[in-house]
């Protein structure tokens, strides 16, 4: 699933830019997207949390929920290992799905797996 994300808690990104600067490398330059992303599209709401980086990863989860019901839930995370940085997506607590990076810079990442049936193409974008 391609997601834009709105950033929800300003506090929280400044809080995770100077602690991410702790960390090194591609895992750095993500720093942004630690702390609380809301969007609603559709009549859905999709909350996403992210740790800061440390110890070489990130970790997330989020959750889609349509009126009172939770139609999804996801275990995240963004690893960075010697040949680049991979996106780690269990939905519903599957076995994982690795996605790795196929650009990023500044405000968009995108992670692919063109083997995976859907998605293949996983979008963060900083609006």
């Amino acid at each position: 699933m391609i997601k834009s994300l709105v950033l929800y808690l300003g506090f929280m990104l400044g809080l995770s830019l100077s602690a991410a600067g702790q960390e090194g490398g591609a895992l750095n330059k993500l720093g942004w997207l630690a702390g609380k992303w809301h969007i609603e599209e559709h009549g859905r709401v999709i909350d996403e949390q992210w740790t800061t980086a440390s110890g070489g990863m990130m970790l997330g989860v989020s959750r889609t929920v349509q009126g009172a019901k939770t139609l999804s839930f996801e275990f995240l995370r963004i690893v960075e290992r010697p040949d680049g940085l991979v996106y780690i997506a269990q939905p519903e607590g599957k076995p994982p799905t690795e996605f790795r990076l196929a650009s990023g810079e500044g405000d968009e990442w995108v992670f692919e797996n063109p083997e995976h049936a859907f998605p293949r193409r996983i979008r963060y974008k900083r609006e």
